[in-house]
């Protein structure tokens, strides 16, 4: 059976807990063994054996990195084809860690409308035709805009645009909310919806991620 690792924890804002309870049938209805932690240390360890981590950590309000030795091992096991599938503050998590933005793709910059704010915007499929937004339609969130430093080599899925009611100097300005990527043998999948629960159980959104987990996953032989 493919193995998962689910990390997932931190900052209580994002119900990591309540999140995880959405997650599991994702990753159980797909055929993968789901080995939770909430144990960042846990990424000392030859993750290897892993077909996909998925990520759902988030320590935004500190400055905490990962250590070289975890970015070490993170990073080699993707590049040997272990899958990884991140969703929303992942972006945030490990603010000193340069190599595991780069591996995600991105880094949060801020949320203008306010940390926590319910903003209503909508997300648009761009590309409609990769497997992982097959039969996902645009759809509307009322939750945290995220701005991001996100890496021009990402391949994106879908993108938002901002209004500028918060910062005039943004109306217009669009940015990528899913997208996906290559770290060696390994595929990475990202997408920034995902504050709460609630943002999570629409039917396009959790298409979007059940597919996204589908796509990351190593392939069986």
């Amino acid at each position: 059976m493919r193995r998962v690792l689910y990390l997932y924890g931190g900052w209580p804002g994002h119900r990591p807990y309540e999140i995880a309870d959405w997650a599991r049938p994702l990753f159980t209805g797909q055929g993968l063994e789901v080995e939770e932690t909430q144990d960042v240390f846990r990424l000392d360890g030859d993750l290897t054996g892993y077909d996909l981590i998925a990520l759902n950590w988030n320590n935004a309000l500190t400055t905490e990195g990962l250590s070289a030795a975890q970015e070490d091992g993170l990073l080699t096991a993707v590049e040997r084809g272990t899958g990884v599938v991140a969703w929303h503050g992942a972006a945030a998590a490990f603010r000193a860690s340069l190599r595991y933005h780069l591996l995600l793709g991105g880094s949060f910059a801020e949320h203008p409308a306010g940390e926590g704010v319910r903003y209503p915007y909508t997300v648009r499929i761009t590309d409609r035709d990769h497997e992982i937004t097959r039969g996902v339609g645009d759809f509307a969130v009322a939750s945290e805009q995220y701005y991001m430093l996100v890496d021009p080599n990402n391949h994106v899925l879908a993108e938002t645009e901002f209004t500028g009611e918060h910062l005039p100097w943004l109306d217009g300005h669009r940015m990528p909310q899913a997208w996906t990527r290559r770290w060696g043998a390994g595929r990475v999948f990202y997408s920034a919806v995902g504050h709460t629960v609630d943002d999570l159980t629409g039917p396009d959104v959790t298409r979007l991620v059940e597919q996204g987990i589908a796509w990351a996953a190593r392939r069986g032989a």
